[in-house]
């Protein structure tokens, strides 16, 4: 029991942090947009990198200055599109105060893309699943590190579900025009926060 909560401890503390998945999945559940497969998809991402990460090729990647180059880059201009979109939408408004609509942004498969381009595309989500949490778990016995990841990844199926559902409690509060804004503006703000911190990074191991 404690190598479980130990797992969910450490997931949990990294998966809560704000990032470019968590401010996603908050959005979309506002919205009410095709929010099952995206939580799903989140939870899965997160389930097959974590038990990678467990299962010992954390070490592997993080040894690897050319996948860490390449990540951060990639990562960040992907970021940066994404932040200008959010500060777009902040300007124009209009289209962000459809709290409720369901499918008028697209399909579910083009839902489930967006996620995993969201979440692939970020090298934070490698170094917490893999490198940090799959390090932790490499000083476990293999017992252990089986409970480790039940642990870990019941701390993101919660996290996600959580996130994306209990969105909808705030409905009432983005049905103004002048929240969904503010929301846009943050989401950008935090995106080209963490694009210029991965061109940093990525500038360092050059």
């Amino acid at each position: 029991m404690h190598t479980i909560i130990q797992g969910f401890l450490v997931s949990g503390g990294l998966i809560i942090a704000i990032g470019a998945q968590n401010a996603f999945v908050l959005k979309q559940g506002l919205r009410c947009w095709h929010v099952l497969p995206i939580v799903l998809t989140c939870f899965f991402c997160d389930f097959l990198l974590i038990s990678v990460g467990v299962f010992g090729l954390g070490a592997l990647i993080s040894q690897s200055r050319t996948a860490s180059v390449a990540l951060a880059f990639v990562g960040a201009l992907f970021l940066f599109v994404y932040g200008a979109q959010a500060w777009r939408s902040a300007w124009r408004g209009g289209e962000a105060l459809v709290v409720d609509s369901d499918g008028t942004q697209g399909g579910v498969w083009q839902a489930v893309l967006l996620t995993l381009a969201i979440t692939l595309l970020n090298p934070h989500v490698y170094l917490d699943t893999v490198v940090i949490i799959g390090g932790i778990a490499g000083t476990l016995s293999p017992l252990a590190r089986g409970l480790f990841l039940l642990g870990a990844v019941s701390a993101s199926a919660l996290w996600f579900f959580a996130l994306g559902y209990g969105a909808r409690l705030l409905i009432p509060l983005f049905r103004r025009p002048v929240t969904w804004r503010l929301l846009d503006v943050v989401i950008g703000l935090v995106m080209w926060g963490i694009a210029y911190g991965l061109v940093s990074y990525g500038i360092s191991l050059l």
